[in-house]
């Protein structure tokens, strides 16, 4: 087990949302996955989320991680995570380094020198999900689902998603920027707060709207 954690999850995931800042653009297309997220939960038994970046090694991989676990904090034990690109790498080893501050768990289920298979869990749970770099087409990613681009590029390169129910463009900065500088940390957490809070909004609006429908039914 790859464990190197200075905060709880909880911590850091409650403090992302409390500094987000938003603007009002921002704000509305939050609101728009979140509209879609509850559409979508009145007619399905389950929905599913897939995250695609052109690589499927940064932003992707700290989306579905937060994801991951934004379901579990708002007991949303009907949304799945999963993530994906237009081609494959690796779950970069500066975001492993960095979830892991972040509070998460990492254990090799499969290693590869090349592409290597991680089982990502938080404490406090008894379920994990499998990181790895792939496809967002990849049979590990269930079907249908809404697709979140995460990265410009992934946007234009994929102009056709045929298995997505809905596609949402949300991009980040890309923390690569800073691979191999002084400021590489820094910015990689910068990105996984952003990610963090933001998806803290959504997963905090579909829960109030679903408490909301249960308690007037």
């Amino acid at each position: 087990m790859i464990k190197t954690s200075k905060t709880t999850t909880r911590n850091f995931f409650e403090n992302a949302r409390q500094e987000l800042t938003l603007t009002k653009e921002r704000e509305n297309l939050l609101s728009s996955i979140t509209n879609k997220i509850t559409e979508e939960l009145e007619d399905r038994d389950k929905i599913n989320i897939n995250f695609i970046c052109t690589h499927n090694s940064r932003r992707s991989q700290m989306a579905q991680v937060w994801s991951f676990y934004a379901s579990e904090y708002f007991e949303l034990e009907n949304i799945f995570s999963f993530s994906g690109g237009t081609e494959v790498t690796a779950f970069h080893r500066n975001t492993v380094k960095c979830l892991q501050n972040n509070g998460f768990e990492f254990n090799v289920d499969n290693f590869s020198h090349q592409n290597p298979r991680y089982l990502i869990s938080f404490e406090g749970s008894n379920k994990s999900i499998l990181g790895f770099s792939k496809t967002y087409d990849d049979n590990n990613n269930n079907y249908p689902y809404i697709a979140v681009t995460t990265c410009d590029s992934a946007d234009q390169n994929c102009p056709f998603i045929p298995d997505a129910i809905m596609r949402f463009h949300l991009p980040y900065i890309d923390p690569k920027i800073a691979d191999n500088t002084g400021n590489q940390n820094e910015k990689y957490l910068e990105t996984s707060k952003q990610i963090a809070g933001e998806l803290f909004f959504i997963f905090e609006e579909v829960k109030k709207v679903i408490s909301n429908k249960q308690t007037k039914n």
